[in-house]
């Protein structure tokens, strides 16, 4: 049974009628992707806020980190599992299975990130980007011990918070305009 067929529920404008620096993005996501991100799509209804948006993800996901690529991707999974967002499950558990080359990892980041064979560091930041999302007020001391125990320096442990913040943002954006993923991260990755 396939998803439902809309982007989103508030409906999305013509890309056609978008400004040139966004219908240049357009471009360059079909060119590259082969589609356009139904979050972009989503975002287009304010064009400032989905450059803000690009702005914001891309510092978060792609600047300097001392947390790799895969491991914000993972914290994007979790904390999407924790907020059982639709969108954000499909599409960045595609980017885990693409980072890692590993198909099923981004199935166990979707379902239960604790099946998973990681790291102690890996581990601690994901046992952090959950508690962060399901009970943000228990959060103390301890917790930052624990992440600075397994060598996250205080940047990083910045970035990793930042990084559960953003996708907690996201996921209440995507589930409240019940946007749908594009199909092809269902299929991406996949072996």
């Amino acid at each position: 049974m396939p998803q439902p067929e809309h982007i989103s529920k508030l409906g999305v404008p013509d890309p056609a009628t978008l400004d040139e620096d966004l219908r240049a993005i357009w471009q360059k996501c079909m060119e590259k992707l082969g589609f356009v991100p139904n979050v972009y799509s989503t975002y287009s209804l304010k064009p400032q806020r989905l450059r803000n948006f690009m702005a914001m993800y891309n510092e978060i996901m792609l600047s300097e980190s001392g947390l790799s690529k895969l491991e914000r991707e993972m914290i994007a999974v979790v904390v999407s599992s924790a907020n059982r967002c639709y969108y954000c499950l499909v599409a960045h558990g595609a980017a885990v299975r693409l980072l890692s080359g590993d198909p099923e990892l981004g199935e166990m980041m979707a379902l239960n990130y604790r099946v998973a064979a990681l790291d102690p560091r890996q581990r601690a930041m994901l046992d952090y980007a959950w508690k962060m999302t399901t009970t943000p007020w228990l959060i103390d001391d301890t917790d930052r011990a624990a992440l600075k125990k397994v060598g996250l320096s205080p940047a990083e442990m910045f970035d990793l918070n930042e990084t559960v913040a953003f996708f907690n943002l996201s996921n209440r954006m995507a589930s409240g305009t019940d946007m749908m993923p594009n199909r092809e991260y269902h299929r991406a990755a996949r072996g």
